[in-house]
């Protein structure tokens, strides 16, 4: 397949004033190993995040836990000065003591400095998206989304948004300030997010489903389709994470160029409501 831009899988609006392609970039798999430290490359890496640029893509998360600090401060030697369309959203809340090793943390106090080293890393002077990366179950969570409402209105964040939330969690912050996007776990093989899709889709909220690409092999549609659209197993399911949901933005992650290219590539491909309703293992799209 040739590699279309990312435009092709049309755009998506976030927070109603910022408009983005909805085939973005997830910048976490640009550190080192265990999402742990510098890449092998710095070039490599600065390459990859050029080369989406250079693809189209208008939208990339990151977070000040991937490296930590590490993803950051690299797509700030590639890309600024930014372009003008690029949206840039990071995440705070997780601390890492090591690699593979993921620990909250949503004292206000920690939001406000992660948040401030966003910024200098990033050379930004406003977020334009912040997500609160994962509820720490020994902080209220009012406390936590009222310290990122009072750094938004500080003019630091432009949109907030949660990462792994109940929809219990969503309604609480709802009542605390604008919530713009939810980033859970979504998947072909693991739908326990199907429900916040639904409701994304209801009130127009921007869904970002991490591990986007998983467990493909026993999938039996996925395969099917792969051969029927000459397309990588990769490529069939971003196509239908596209077309699950109009709310659906997608973030695969790579440190890879050829898997970058491989991954946009999606953005041109359209499937049938039958092939999606039988890779999601059900009788209707």
């Amino acid at each position: 397949m040739s590699t279309p831009q990312a435009g092709a899988a049309g755009t998506i609006d976030l927070g109603g004033d910022l408009t983005v392609n909805r085939l973005g970039y997830g910048a976490m798999r640009i550190t080192g190993d265990g999402i742990w430290g510098e890449p092998k490359s710095r070039d490599e890496a600065k390459n990859v995040l050029r080369r989406a640029i250079e693809l189209g893509v208008t939208f990339i998360d990151t977070a000040d836990s991937y490296g930590p600090d590490v993803s950051e401060s690299l797509i700030a030697e590639a890309l600024h000065p930014y372009p003008e369309d690029l949206v840039i959203a990071t995440k705070g809340g997780l601390v890492r003591p090591g690699p593979g090793q993921w620990t909250p943390d949503g004292r206000p106090e920690h939001l406000r400095e992660a948040l401030e080293g966003s910024l200098r890393r990033l050379r930004l002077e406003q977020i334009p998206l912040y997500q609160f990366h994962r509820p720490d179950p020994r902080v209220p969570l009012e406390d936590s989304i009222g310290a990122l409402a009072e750094l938004k209105e500080q003019g630091k964040i432009r949109h907030i948004g949660v990462s792994n939330f109940t929809e219990e969690q969503l309604r609480t912050a709802q009542r605390l300030t604008p919530i713009v996007s939810i980033q859970n776990r979504y998947n072909v093989d693991d739908r326990n997010s199907e429900s916040l899709v639904d409701l994304c889709e209801q009130e127009q909220l921007v869904f970002l489903p991490w591990a986007p690409i998983q467990n493909l092999d026993g999938n039996a549609a996925v395969q099917e389709a792969a051969r029927k659209y000459e397309a990588t197993p990769h490529q069939i399911v971003l196509a239908w994470l596209l077309a699950r949901s109009p709310q659906i933005l997608p973030i695969p992650g790579t440190g890879s160029v050829g898997h970058l290219d491989e991954n946009v590539a999606a953005a041109g491909l359209r499937l049938t409501p039958a092939e999606v309703a039988a890779i999601s293992g059900r009788g209707n799209a």
